[in-house]
């Protein structure tokens, strides 16, 4: 299937590793230019030259603190300087830290609401205006299945990326007349740091090994195990293409079955 990728271009946000970098990589396999960005500039340089190297992509890289307007703003006209034009942009971040609610603070909510949700209202602001006047584009959320089914000791997350799945669906009722779609992507149990990161709190808290943690909760999901970044990406990707030209205003999962609800 063509997807109709070719030529376009793409923001993927916080993909030096990860989830964004497997979304990145899979654009790039599609044709796509790319303009990436994170934190860390030598990770992230080196995350841009294998991917030029894979797929023969034109990519930008440029250090971001999305938690910035000022520097989300800056990415977006260096990309649009760069390229043109903005297609397609995909939000992302990092998780906000695993916790109860007795032990947030105040400065935690600010900092996960900053991280989570003011993040992607950056982008947004930036991109939509761009998408609206070309009279086509896409903007993707990544946020988690929390969004779906509240998961224990995360209540940041819950709470938060709770926030981002209401803006999504609010700019896309607004934005869909302009032939702009806007979607979230759900991530459920997948292999990456961040992964790594909560199984080895888990662990430490309860005096059992990572390993342990990470198969009770392969143990939760029907298909019996973990999600990789690629398996990921693939929604992602197709989410940003001409084939998903009637598909907006949805929260998908990607879970594995793992959420038991029953939309």
């Amino acid at each position: 299937m063509d997807l109709g990728l070719k030529g376009r271009v793409a923001i993927v946000a916080a993909s030096s590793e990860g989830l964004g970098r497997a979304v990145a990589m899979g654009l790039a396999r599609e044709g796509t230019r790319l303009a990436v960005c994170a934190r860390t500039r030598s990770t992230l340089e080196a995350t841009a030259e294998e991917i030029r190297e894979a797929t023969g992509a034109e990519v930008l890289a440029a250090p971001v603190d999305v938690t910035v307007y000022d520097e989300v703003r800056r990415f977006v006209n260096q990309t649009r300087e760069r390229f043109g034009h903005v297609d397609i942009c995909v939000t992302n971040a990092g998780g906000p830290p695993s916790k109860a609610f007795s032990e947030t603070t105040v400065e935690d909510w600010q900092a996960g609401v900053n991280l989570n949700l003011m993040s992607t209202l950056y982008f947004a602001r930036e991109v939509l205006p761009v998408m609206q006047k070309q009279r086509w584009g896409r903007l993707i959320t990544i946020t988690s299945v929390s969004v779906k089914q509240p998961i224990d000791g995360l209540i940041l997350s819950n709470a938060v990326r709770a926030a981002v799945s209401g803006l999504v669906k609010s700019l896309s009722n607004e934005y869909a007349k302009h032939n702009v779609l806007v979607t979230n992507v759900c991530p459920g149990y997948t292999l990456t740091a961040r992964l790594d990161e909560l199984a080895s709190k888990r662990a430490a808290a309860e005096g059992v090994e990572p390993h342990q943690i990470r198969a009770r909760w392969a143990s939760q999901i029907p298909m019996g195990r973990l999600g990789t970044p690629e398996e990921f990406a693939n929604l992602v990707v197709f989410l940003a293409s001409e084939r998903a030209s009637y598909i907006t205003g949805v929260s998908v999962a990607v879970d594995g079955g793992f959420v038991r609800g029953i939309y």
